[in-house]
């Protein structure tokens, strides 16, 4: 099938498609005779499985090595499995940084609310930690 056609199974933008093939994401497929790209139905699924990688947090680095282990005849289960658990660590060290931006804030909004006014209040006080001195 050609680019056109391969963008509209897929979604892919032919632009997209060229750059995944630039990337080794995609095979270069053969050319027709007249020199269009000549993809198989199988670059429908692999650019499915790429979008789907990129859904879930993966880098297109990742779904190359991935997907180069998978074209050497190797099972990239264990892999892709690794990958998971390092994005899965970094989302729950991300979280954990939230959670603590949460409570400060929290903190700070029970500050504010208890102010007697913007005018009166020294800003310095509402946002500093109570054991902060400020020059």
């Amino acid at each position: 099938m050609r680019i056109g056609e391969l963008a509209g199974v897929s979604g892919a933008p032919t632009k997209a498609i060229r750059y995944y093939e630039q990337a080794d994401l995609v095979p270069e497929p053969p050319r027709t005779p007249g020199g269009y790209r000549d993809y198989p139905d199988e670059a429908a699924t692999r650019l499915a499985l790429i979008r789907d990688a990129q859904h879930t947090g993966l880098t297109l680095a990742e779904s190359c090595s991935a997907l180069a282990l998978r074209d050497s005849g190797q099972a990239p289960c264990d892999h892709v499995g690794n990958l998971i658990q390092q994005h899965l660590a970094e989302i729950d060290r991300r979280l954990t940084g939230l959670r603590k931006t949460q409570t400060a804030l929290r903190g700070l909004a029970r500050r504010v609310a208890k102010a007697p006014s913007c005018a009166d209040t020294d800003i310095y006080r509402i946002i500093s930690t109570p054991n902060h001195d400020h020059e």
